[in-house]
């Protein structure tokens, strides 16, 4: 993959690196409500890239964490190690 490919993988991974620092604040800052608040529309955010980048490229993951289109594209899409 290249181009707007790994735009779009560089967009989730920093999505989800945002995703997992606010959880690590929040397991020590529970109360925060900011916090709380930006954690979520992180998720939501990275539900809907991650729907987005499916729906161009294929599923991210397998083992019931992302739906496949008929015919069965798992296969199709580029492996872990193709991304970058």
């Amino acid at each position: 993959m290249n181009g707007q490919g790994d735009n779009d993988v560089e967009r989730l991974q920093a999505i989800q690196f945002s995703i997992l620092d606010l959880n690590l604040y929040l397991d020590t800052h529970p109360a925060d409500k900011k916090a709380m608040m930006d954690f979520d529309a992180l998720m939501k955010q990275f539900e809907m890239e991650k729907r987005n980048f499916e729906s161009k490229y294929g599923p991210l993951a397998n083992y019931g964490y992302s739906p496949s289109q008929y015919p069965w594209q798992w296969i199709n899409a580029p492996w872990p190690w193709e991304m970058r």
